[in-house]
């Protein structure tokens, strides 16, 4: 395994035990990415962070507190040394860049494959593990001409259109995020798909060594693939879909989102029609990715900068349906009226109108009037 590095700000390499006791500082009991951060920095150390703990937790009303014994440390180490994995701090030079730039990023990732494939420019395609035959040619082909326009493929290594992902881009460079640990495949039937991963791209995850995966891990394992990605890319999902999760990730972390449209009776697309309709890029064709990012090899370009305007992001939409509900109430008033006062352009609060009567947020009534529904 490779060395491992430290949190210091000057991305010193520790000595080995503080790499030792700053993994068993993140693997103790409620301690998450913030809490580790912000621990480190208070105490200065991993070694007196852990110190520190009981009393910490005590504080918070936590009564005989444990942190992690040392045992299930040296366990997980050398499980990682045993598959070949390396654990990358997040202020190792190959902690990918862009990961780096998320407030809740993983302090440290197990990889597993080519871990130089973090230096390159990302794009993630997800959607529905019960992908359609043509959702899975559609993600093949986007896969494989944004892996030769030289893109790496991110995605969760799930059924469906992950797995269709990773596949079409094995040879031009592909990532798969792991829910559970680097050394446990899942589902069992993308087994052989993983070992290929392994040899030709790079497999990751947050998780200890030999951790099986559940429910809760998978929002968290989404918010990675959104947070290596420039973009998010949407094949087919339903309306409520691990993937729009992803893009809600990718859209807090300001990055594009982009969906491939479906037909409106296949609820498989529900989502992905959703996403366009609140502003995301619609996707044809790779062609459409690659113009909306821009080069993926030229250098310094700026994070989520479309190469054309593109219409409004979803966080604006999302912000204007407040800004409208905020200034209706139970008293009728007239649309001119709320449009002025909104001071938005009238094409863009059209639609938004449009969208919160048919959530049942306002009603419309004679005359052109308009009433927040309580």
């Amino acid at each position: 395994m490779a060395p491992e590095t430290s949190a210091h700000p000057t991305l010193t390499p520790p000595q080995e035990d503080d790499g030792f006791d700053r993994l068993r500082l993140l693997r103790s009991r409620r301690v998450g990415p913030a809490t580790f951060r912000r621990l480190i920095a208070e105490h200065g150390t991993a070694r007196a962070a852990l110190a520190a703990l009981p009393e910490v937790a005590k504080a918070a009303g936590v009564t005989d507190y444990k942190i992690c014994p040392e045992g299930v440390i040296t366990a997980e180490l050398n499980a990682g040394r045993a598959a070949g994995a390396r654990l990358l701090h997040d202020t190792d030079p190959a902690y990918p860049a862009d990961l780096r730039k998320i407030d809740d990023r993983p302090p440290m990732l197990w990889c597993l494959g080519k871990s130089s494939l973090l230096s390159r420019h990302m794009i993630a395609l997800v959607g529905a593990r019960n992908a359609s035959s043509l959702g899975t040619r559609m993600t093949k082909q986007l896969a494989n001409e944004l892996a030769e326009a030289g893109f790496v493929v991110v995605s969760g290594l799930a059924r469906g259109v992950d797995a269709a992902a990773h596949t079409a881009a094995l040879t031009g460079g592909t990532i798969a995020v792991q829910a559970g640990g680097v050394d446990v495949i899942y589902p069992a039937e993308n087994t052989d798909l993983a070992h290929d991963i392994a040899k030709t791209g790079l497999r990751l995850t947050e998780m200890p060594m030999g951790l099986q995966p559940q429910a809760r891990h998978f929002p968290a394992r989404n918010r990675i693939i959104a947070g290596l990605s420039r973009a998010v890319v949407v094949v087919e999902a339903a309306a409520k879909s691990g993937s729009l999760i992803t893009a809600r990730n990718a859209l807090d972390m300001h990055r594009d989102v982009l969906a491939v449209p479906g037909h409106p009776f296949d609820a498989r697309a529900g989502g992905c029609n959703m996403l366009i309709r609140d502003g995301a890029l619609l996707v044809r064709s790779a062609a459409d990715v690659i113009e909306a990012l821009g080069d993926p090899v030229a250098p310094e370009l700026p994070l989520a900068e479309p190469a054309k305007p593109a219409p409004r992001p979803l966080r604006d939409v999302a912000a204007l349906h407040d800004k409208i509900l905020s200034r209706l109430g139970p008293s009728p008033m007239a649309e001119e009226q709320l449009i002025r006062d909104l001071s938005v352009a009238p094409t863009h609060v059209a639609p938004a109108l449009v969208d919160l009567e048919l959530q049942g947020k306002i009603a419309r009534q004679a005359g052109g009037l308009l009433a927040r529904v309580v």
